[in-house]
Protein backbone atom coordinates (compact mmCIF):
# COMPACT_ATOMS: atom_id res chain seq x y z
CA UNK A 1 0.00 0.00 0.00
CA UNK A 2 1.63 3.30 -0.71
CA UNK A 3 1.03 5.65 1.50
CA UNK A 4 -0.05 9.24 0.53
CA UNK A 5 1.32 12.03 3.19
CA UNK A 6 -0.16 14.96 4.29
CA UNK A 7 1.53 18.20 2.97
CA UNK A 8 3.83 20.47 4.84
CA UNK A 9 1.95 23.85 4.61
CA UNK A 10 -1.17 23.12 6.07
CA UNK A 11 -3.22 25.72 8.05
CA UNK A 12 -2.55 25.98 12.02
CA UNK A 13 -6.80 25.95 12.15
CA UNK A 14 -6.51 22.52 10.44
CA UNK A 15 -3.98 21.13 12.39
CA UNK A 16 -6.16 22.23 15.81
CA UNK A 17 -8.84 20.52 13.79
CA UNK A 18 -7.11 17.00 13.09
CA UNK A 19 -5.55 17.86 17.10
CA UNK A 20 -9.32 17.98 18.75
CA UNK A 21 -10.17 15.36 16.37
CA UNK A 22 -7.80 12.87 17.86
CA UNK A 23 -8.26 13.61 21.14
CA UNK A 24 -11.91 12.92 21.00
CA UNK A 25 -10.99 9.30 19.36
CA UNK A 26 -8.08 8.70 22.07
CA UNK A 27 -11.06 9.98 25.01
CA UNK A 28 -13.96 7.43 23.68
CA UNK A 29 -11.23 4.31 22.96
CA UNK A 30 -8.42 4.55 25.59
CA UNK A 31 -10.01 7.06 28.53
CA UNK A 32 -12.29 4.63 30.30
CA UNK A 33 -9.54 2.05 30.66
CA UNK A 34 -6.90 4.56 31.75
CA UNK A 35 -9.56 5.72 34.34
CA UNK A 36 -10.29 1.99 35.71
CA UNK A 37 -6.84 1.51 36.29
CA UNK A 38 -5.87 4.46 37.98
CA UNK A 39 -8.48 3.56 40.53
CA UNK A 40 -7.00 0.06 40.23
CA UNK A 41 -3.67 1.62 41.35
CA UNK A 42 -4.92 3.77 43.86
CA UNK A 43 -6.26 0.27 45.70
CA UNK A 44 -3.76 -2.20 44.73
CA UNK A 45 -0.59 0.94 46.29
CA UNK A 46 -3.46 1.93 48.84
CA UNK A 47 -3.65 5.60 49.00
CA UNK A 48 -6.91 5.55 51.07
CA UNK A 49 -7.49 8.88 51.38
CA UNK A 50 -7.49 9.58 47.59
CA UNK A 51 -9.84 6.59 46.93
CA UNK A 52 -12.20 5.85 49.93
CA UNK A 53 -13.40 9.49 49.55
CA UNK A 54 -13.94 9.04 46.04
CA UNK A 55 -15.72 5.69 46.38
CA UNK A 56 -17.79 7.23 48.76
CA UNK A 57 -19.08 10.07 46.46
CA UNK A 58 -19.82 7.32 43.92
CA UNK A 59 -21.87 5.81 46.00
CA UNK A 60 -24.38 8.72 46.98
CA UNK A 61 -23.98 10.17 43.31
CA UNK A 62 -24.79 6.42 41.34
CA UNK A 63 -28.36 7.71 39.92
CA UNK A 64 -27.01 11.08 38.73
CA UNK A 65 -26.94 9.82 34.99
CA UNK A 66 -30.28 8.28 35.55
CA UNK A 67 -31.42 11.92 36.99
CA UNK A 68 -30.61 14.23 34.10
CA UNK A 69 -27.03 14.25 34.81
CA UNK A 70 -24.58 17.11 36.10
CA UNK A 71 -23.57 18.86 32.87
CA UNK A 72 -21.02 21.71 33.01
CA UNK A 73 -21.25 24.96 30.53
CA UNK A 74 -17.73 25.55 30.80
CA UNK A 75 -16.54 22.49 29.35
CA UNK A 76 -19.00 22.07 26.94
CA UNK A 77 -17.91 25.67 25.78
CA UNK A 78 -13.88 24.59 25.49
CA UNK A 79 -12.31 26.17 22.35
CA UNK A 80 -11.33 22.27 21.62
CA UNK A 81 -15.30 21.85 20.68
CA UNK A 82 -15.01 24.56 17.83
CA UNK A 83 -12.29 23.17 16.44
CA UNK A 84 -13.64 19.23 16.88
CA UNK A 85 -16.74 20.63 15.10
CA UNK A 86 -15.20 22.22 11.74
CA UNK A 87 -12.97 19.21 11.33
CA UNK A 88 -15.55 17.84 9.34
CA UNK A 89 -17.60 19.89 9.79
CA UNK A 90 -20.74 18.97 11.48
CA UNK A 91 -23.88 20.94 10.81
CA UNK A 92 -27.38 20.61 12.00
CA UNK A 93 -30.48 21.47 9.76
CA UNK A 94 -34.12 22.30 10.93
CA UNK A 95 -37.14 21.65 8.92
CA UNK A 96 -40.07 22.09 11.29
CA UNK A 97 -40.55 24.70 14.68
CA UNK A 98 -40.91 23.03 17.87
CA UNK A 99 -43.00 23.79 20.69
CA UNK A 100 -40.82 24.15 23.68
CA UNK A 101 -43.51 23.80 26.18
CA UNK A 102 -43.45 20.20 24.96
CA UNK A 103 -40.82 17.41 25.67
CA UNK A 104 -39.59 15.62 22.79
CA UNK A 105 -37.67 12.15 21.48
CA UNK A 106 -35.50 12.73 18.95
CA UNK A 107 -34.67 9.56 16.69
CA UNK A 108 -31.15 9.54 15.87
CA UNK A 109 -30.24 7.66 12.59
CA UNK A 110 -27.29 6.27 11.68
CA UNK A 111 -25.29 5.51 14.64
CA UNK A 112 -22.08 5.10 12.77
CA UNK A 113 -18.99 5.21 14.51
CA UNK A 114 -18.43 7.16 17.72
CA UNK A 115 -21.94 9.18 16.58
CA UNK A 116 -19.69 12.68 16.18
CA UNK A 117 -23.03 13.88 14.59
CA UNK A 118 -24.96 13.45 17.67
CA UNK A 119 -21.80 14.78 19.97
CA UNK A 120 -20.97 17.32 17.99
CA UNK A 121 -24.35 18.65 17.66
CA UNK A 122 -25.90 18.21 21.29
CA UNK A 123 -23.21 18.09 23.69
CA UNK A 124 -21.09 21.62 22.82
CA UNK A 125 -22.19 25.03 22.74
CA UNK A 126 -20.57 25.16 19.26
CA UNK A 127 -23.45 23.30 17.28
CA UNK A 128 -26.42 25.57 16.04
CA UNK A 129 -28.61 23.50 18.26
CA UNK A 130 -29.48 26.59 20.75
CA UNK A 131 -29.74 29.17 17.72
CA UNK A 132 -32.15 26.75 16.05
CA UNK A 133 -34.04 25.44 19.05
CA UNK A 134 -34.53 28.02 21.61
CA UNK A 135 -35.97 27.16 25.03
CA UNK A 136 -34.83 23.66 24.76
CA UNK A 137 -31.87 21.65 26.56
CA UNK A 138 -30.66 18.62 24.82
CA UNK A 139 -30.06 15.39 26.51
CA UNK A 140 -28.11 12.61 24.59
CA UNK A 141 -28.62 8.78 25.79
CA UNK A 142 -25.77 6.73 25.91
CA UNK A 143 -24.76 3.09 26.71
CA UNK A 144 -24.80 2.96 30.91
CA UNK A 145 -21.83 0.99 31.07
CA UNK A 146 -19.75 4.40 30.51
CA UNK A 147 -20.95 5.50 33.96
CA UNK A 148 -20.10 2.49 35.65
CA UNK A 149 -16.04 3.73 34.94
CA UNK A 150 -14.54 5.71 37.97
CA UNK A 151 -13.93 9.54 36.88
CA UNK A 152 -14.38 8.79 32.85
CA UNK A 153 -18.12 9.11 33.89
CA UNK A 154 -17.56 12.53 35.76
CA UNK A 155 -15.92 13.89 32.53
CA UNK A 156 -19.16 12.32 30.36
CA UNK A 157 -21.28 13.83 32.66
CA UNK A 158 -19.76 17.21 32.39
CA UNK A 159 -20.61 17.38 28.57
CA UNK A 160 -23.96 16.64 28.63
CA UNK A 161 -24.56 12.80 28.39
CA UNK A 162 -27.42 10.62 30.57
CA UNK A 163 -27.82 7.22 30.35
CA UNK A 164 -30.09 5.55 27.94
CA UNK A 165 -31.87 3.10 30.62
CA UNK A 166 -35.76 3.52 30.65
CA UNK A 167 -35.61 5.25 34.00
CA UNK A 168 -33.28 8.07 32.85
CA UNK A 169 -35.38 9.05 29.66
CA UNK A 170 -38.43 9.24 31.68
CA UNK A 171 -36.73 11.28 33.81
CA UNK A 172 -35.59 13.84 31.13
CA UNK A 173 -39.69 13.41 29.67
CA UNK A 174 -41.23 14.26 32.68
CA UNK A 175 -40.53 17.85 32.70
CA UNK A 176 -43.57 19.32 33.24
CA UNK A 177 -42.98 22.84 31.57
CA UNK A 178 -41.49 21.21 28.42
CA UNK A 179 -38.58 22.26 26.21
CA UNK A 180 -35.97 19.12 27.29
CA UNK A 181 -34.84 16.88 24.19
CA UNK A 182 -34.18 13.10 24.34
CA UNK A 183 -31.36 12.07 21.91
CA UNK A 184 -31.57 8.52 21.27
CA UNK A 185 -29.91 6.63 19.28
CA UNK A 186 -32.11 4.39 18.18
CA UNK A 187 -29.81 1.56 16.82
CA UNK A 188 -27.65 1.14 19.60
CA UNK A 189 -23.62 0.00 19.60
CA UNK A 190 -25.17 -2.66 17.49
CA UNK A 191 -25.53 -0.85 14.70
CA UNK A 192 -22.39 0.49 14.27
CA UNK A 193 -21.13 -2.75 13.02
CA UNK A 194 -23.46 -2.39 10.22
CA UNK A 195 -21.72 1.17 9.57
CA UNK A 196 -20.14 1.13 6.31
CA UNK A 197 -19.54 4.06 3.86
CA UNK A 198 -22.61 4.39 1.13
CA UNK A 199 -24.70 2.40 3.39
CA UNK A 200 -27.44 3.44 5.38
CA UNK A 201 -28.79 -0.15 7.31
CA UNK A 202 -30.87 0.83 10.55
CA UNK A 203 -31.49 -1.53 13.48
CA UNK A 204 -35.12 -0.22 13.85
CA UNK A 205 -37.47 -3.05 13.39
CA UNK A 206 -37.28 -4.37 16.97
CA UNK A 207 -36.26 -1.45 18.98
CA UNK A 208 -39.70 -0.34 20.20
CA UNK A 209 -38.98 0.86 23.11
CA UNK A 210 -38.59 4.40 22.64
CA UNK A 211 -42.01 4.39 21.45
CA UNK A 212 -43.87 2.89 24.22
CA UNK A 213 -41.72 5.78 26.86
CA UNK A 214 -43.20 8.33 23.93
CA UNK A 215 -46.81 7.33 24.69
CA UNK A 216 -46.77 7.05 28.08
CA UNK A 217 -45.14 10.44 28.63
CA UNK A 218 -47.03 12.41 25.02
CA UNK A 219 -43.73 13.51 24.08
CA UNK A 220 -43.44 13.73 20.76
CA UNK A 221 -40.80 11.31 18.16
CA UNK A 222 -38.94 13.61 15.70
CA UNK A 223 -36.74 11.76 13.41
CA UNK A 224 -32.99 12.65 13.01
CA UNK A 225 -31.04 11.53 9.63
CA UNK A 226 -27.63 11.84 9.40
CA UNK A 227 -25.76 12.01 6.47
CA UNK A 228 -22.04 11.13 6.14
CA UNK A 229 -21.92 9.54 9.71
CA UNK A 230 -21.40 5.88 7.99
CA UNK A 231 -18.73 7.60 5.52
CA UNK A 232 -16.17 8.67 8.50
CA UNK A 233 -14.50 5.28 8.90
CA UNK A 234 -14.04 2.02 7.09
CA UNK A 235 -14.35 -1.35 9.21
CA UNK A 236 -13.26 -4.38 7.62
CA UNK A 237 -15.96 -6.69 6.04
CA UNK A 238 -18.36 -8.37 8.73
CA UNK A 239 -21.61 -9.35 7.12
CA UNK A 240 -24.25 -11.30 9.51
CA UNK A 241 -23.59 -15.19 9.86
CA UNK A 242 -19.58 -14.29 9.33
CA UNK A 243 -17.28 -15.56 12.53
CA UNK A 244 -16.28 -12.10 12.76
CA UNK A 245 -19.79 -10.61 13.23
CA UNK A 246 -20.51 -13.50 15.60
CA UNK A 247 -17.25 -12.35 17.77
CA UNK A 248 -18.33 -9.14 17.77
CA UNK A 249 -22.13 -10.16 18.80
CA UNK A 250 -20.70 -12.25 21.68
CA UNK A 251 -18.36 -8.78 22.94
CA UNK A 252 -21.44 -7.06 22.50
CA UNK A 253 -23.29 -9.25 25.11
CA UNK A 254 -20.73 -9.25 27.29
CA UNK A 255 -19.52 -5.79 27.62
CA UNK A 256 -22.33 -3.68 26.59
CA UNK A 257 -19.58 -2.20 23.74
CA UNK A 258 -19.56 -3.07 20.14
CA UNK A 259 -15.71 -3.47 18.88
CA UNK A 260 -15.60 -2.78 15.00
CA UNK A 261 -12.39 -3.77 13.50
CA UNK A 262 -12.28 0.03 12.27
CA UNK A 263 -10.02 2.35 10.24
CA UNK A 264 -9.76 5.80 8.13
CA UNK A 265 -6.82 8.21 8.05
CA UNK A 266 -3.61 8.70 10.02
CA UNK A 267 -2.32 11.86 11.75
CA UNK A 268 0.64 12.81 9.13
CA UNK A 269 -0.67 10.47 5.83
CA UNK A 270 -4.26 9.93 4.40
CA UNK A 271 -3.83 6.39 3.63
CA UNK A 272 -4.64 3.97 7.06
CA UNK A 273 -5.30 5.15 10.69
CA UNK A 274 -7.76 5.76 13.57
CA UNK A 275 -8.44 9.29 12.40
CA UNK A 276 -11.94 9.91 10.72
CA UNK A 277 -12.04 10.85 7.30
CA UNK A 278 -12.88 14.56 6.79
CA UNK A 279 -16.47 14.05 5.68
CA UNK A 280 -19.16 16.66 5.98
CA UNK A 281 -21.88 15.73 8.36
CA UNK A 282 -25.45 17.24 7.86
CA UNK A 283 -28.30 15.78 10.66
CA UNK A 284 -31.31 16.50 9.73
CA UNK A 285 -34.02 17.15 11.89
CA UNK A 286 -37.46 16.00 10.75
CA UNK A 287 -41.47 16.72 11.61
CA UNK A 288 -42.54 15.89 15.16
CA UNK A 289 -44.99 13.19 15.03
CA UNK A 290 -47.68 14.25 17.65
CA UNK A 291 -48.42 11.62 20.15
CA UNK A 292 -51.09 11.03 22.69
CA UNK A 293 -50.60 10.21 26.13
CA UNK A 294 -51.07 6.83 27.05
CA UNK A 295 -50.19 5.55 29.87
CA UNK A 296 -50.35 1.90 29.55
CA UNK A 297 -50.09 1.69 25.73
CA UNK A 298 -51.10 -1.74 23.98
CA UNK A 299 -48.92 -3.48 21.73
CA UNK A 300 -51.30 -2.39 19.06
CA UNK A 301 -50.86 0.99 19.93
CA UNK A 302 -47.16 0.90 20.10
CA UNK A 303 -46.67 -1.50 16.74
CA UNK A 304 -48.86 1.44 14.90
CA UNK A 305 -46.79 4.29 16.45
CA UNK A 306 -43.68 2.64 15.40
CA UNK A 307 -44.76 1.80 11.97
CA UNK A 308 -45.57 6.19 11.50
CA UNK A 309 -42.28 6.39 12.62
CA UNK A 310 -40.56 4.31 10.27
CA UNK A 311 -42.54 5.36 7.60
CA UNK A 312 -41.52 9.23 8.69
CA UNK A 313 -38.04 8.59 8.95
CA UNK A 314 -38.31 6.84 5.09
CA UNK A 315 -39.94 9.92 3.60
CA UNK A 316 -37.19 12.54 5.66
CA UNK A 317 -34.15 10.16 4.10
CA UNK A 318 -35.33 10.05 0.67
CA UNK A 319 -36.52 14.27 1.18
CA UNK A 320 -33.19 15.72 1.17
CA UNK A 321 -30.56 12.61 0.28
CA UNK A 322 -30.08 14.43 -2.90
CA UNK A 323 -28.66 17.11 -1.36
CA UNK A 324 -25.81 15.11 0.00
CA UNK A 325 -25.04 12.91 -2.48
CA UNK A 326 -26.67 10.07 -1.81
CA UNK A 327 -28.12 8.25 -5.05
CA UNK A 328 -31.56 7.99 -6.28
CA UNK A 329 -31.51 4.24 -5.79
CA UNK A 330 -30.55 4.36 -2.12
CA UNK A 331 -32.80 3.56 0.08
CA UNK A 332 -32.84 2.58 4.15
CA UNK A 333 -32.98 -0.90 4.77
CA UNK A 334 -34.63 -1.79 8.10
CA UNK A 335 -33.21 -4.63 10.43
Amino acid sequence: MKLEFAPLNIPLARRLQTAAVLQWVLTFLLLAQVCVGIMAMLIIYNYWFLYIPYLIWLYFDWQTPEKGGRRSDWVKSWTVWRYFKDYFPIHLIKTQELDPGHNYIFGFHPHGILVPGAFGNFCTNYSDFKKLFPGFTAYLHVTSCWFRCPFFREYLMSLGPVSVSKKSISHVLSEARGGNISVIVVGGAKESLEAHPGKYNLFISQRKGFVKIALTHGASLVPVISFGENDLFKQINNPEGSWLRTVQYRVKKLTGLALPLLYARGLFQYSFGLMPYRKPIHAIVGRPIPVQRTLHPTPEQTEQLHQTYMEELRKLFDEHKGKYGIPEHQTLVFK
